[in-house]
């Protein structure tokens, strides 16, 4: 069985195989690839300018095609892989020659958009795309000193994918950067297709409650992150750029800070810090003060969480997380929903099942307030990763709270600080400050 029967056998499940023959100078040459990739008529077309503007001189055809292209051996294990990224292929039968083209490829990704899971105030409306060199050309209009680093790898054996390691020469602390090189060269085998198969080859914690990475689709964040001596990678089809390692101020502080006054700049991550604390904190703080230690109420107060919770059948324990447990459901709809009647049904299904609950006396007025504004503080930090850690935290403050009250809550706390103390991003102390380098950074 010669190549082109070969191709054809290989390929005979896929549409949008071609293989058409076209007249080159004085040979007839096929032209092999994938329909939805290549852009057939102006590549040919192209391909035939580009022979016509030759010497008239008869060149062999190995020479020609070298001319055209990349000589490749002629053989599948050589050849499908080109394909596959969308090259064209040149096979002269006569002899065998063989070579790999770019073409003009059909355009399948979708212009440069304002992004759409990120808001942005007074910083760059571009965003990432899916198309990793577009993304390259509107970070280097973020980036646009000399000490841009771009180290381009091709990870996976079964499913190839272009890998793309970004940092800042300059800002960046070697040893940081070859500990990060050297587990990638060691995982080329590995597939990434998602960031946890990413987690697996640079040997991150899988089951640690605080983010790893954090992943944004805005440029000026990344490039904030190469300026503050992180590594950011970039994965072909994935619109968004991944940052390591993750630091606990990476929560309240963004590049679009840097866009206000310097003094409402700390305000406005002063917020962010008591959102957190507000969303970590107050849920633990209800079930302790009202079914463990309501002496440390003012009488007046007591009374009135009392009144509030008359007739409700559950143990504040049990009302705090059932309606937890609702409000997880409504989050994870709301980002599931399309987004035309997302926040309607999510908004409507909140007020309705928050008003039937408490005229059905399951819970009392308090605990909606409460939860309602622990939803809202949770909301103020910057990554969704890291509003999901947040979210995780405040579940064990309500069990310990929930035991052991006020000591409960306390030592719940205690016990987070001590955790987050203890891990590490890529060798760097979760707690430590964003300059990795060393260098002081004058900006905040």
């Amino acid at each position: 069985m010669d190549l082109k029967e070969s191709l054809a056998e290989y390929f005979k499940a896929n549409a949008d195989y071609f293989n058409v023959e076209i007249r080159l100078q004085q040979y007839q040459v096929q032209v092999i690839g994938l329909d939805s990739l290549v852009d057939l008529p102006q590549s040919i077309a192209s391909l035939q300018t580009q022979t016509s503007n030759l010497v008239k001189t008869s060149l062999p055809p190995a020479k020609l095609l070298k001319i055209l292209g990349e000589l490749v051996e002629p053989n599948l294990a050589s050849i499908i892989p080109d394909i596959m990224k969308g090259h064209l292929i040149l096979l002269e039968p006569l002899s065998g020659t063989c070579c790999a083209v770019l073409p003009i490829s059909k355009n399948v990704t979708r212009s440069v958009a304002a992004p759409e899971t990120e808001s942005t105030v007074y910083g760059s409306s571009s965003s990432f795309l899916e198309d990793i060199h577009t993304n390259i050309g509107i970070l280097r209009k973020h980036c646009t000193g000399s000490s841009l680093q771009v180290e381009a790898y091709t990870v996976g054996s079964s499913h190839p994918k272009s890998l793309l390691l970004i940092y800042q020469e300059d800002r960046i602390n070697p040893q940081l950067l070859q500990s990060i090189q050297a587990k990638i060269r060691a995982g080329l085998h590995q597939d990434v297709q998602h960031i946890q198969q990413l987690e697996n080859m640079l040997g991150l914690n899988k089951w640690s409650f605080v983010t790893n990475f954090n992943m944004t689709e805005l440029p000026q964040n990344a490039a904030h992150a190469l300026q503050q001596g992180k590594v950011v990678f970039m994965i072909d089809r994935h619109p968004f750029a991944i940052i390591l390692p993750s630091l606990v101020m990476d929560m309240f502080c963004m590049k679009d800070d840097h866009n206000y006054p310097r003094t409402f700049m700390y305000l406005i991550r002063l917020l962010r810090i008591v959102g957190v604390l507000i969303a970590t904190i107050i849920p633990g703080l209800y079930v302790a003060l009202v079914s463990v230690n309501p002496e440390v109420l003012r009488l007046q107060l007591a009374l009135s969480i009392a009144n509030s919770r008359q007739d409700v059948p559950y143990p504040a324990f049990v009302e705090t997380l059932l309606l937890l447990i609702v409000l997880e459901l409504i989050l994870e709809a709301s980002v599931r929903l399309p987004k035309s009647v997302g926040p309607t049904i999510t908004m409507v299904g909140g007020i309705i099942l928050g008003q039937a609950a408490v005229s059905a006396k399951l819970v009392s007025n308090l605990l909606i307030i409460v939860l309602a504004g622990t939803t809202i503080a949770s909301s103020t930090v910057v990554g969704f990763q890291n509003a999901v850690s947040v979210r995780v935290f405040k579940y064990l403050l309500i069990i310990l709270s929930a035991i052991y009250g006020m000591l409960g809550l306390l030592a719940g706390i205690v016990v987070i600080c001590a955790y987050m103390g203890h891990q590490k991003s890529m060798g760097i102390p979760y707690l430590s400050f964003p300059t990795l380098n060393q260098k002081d950074d004058r900006n905040g």
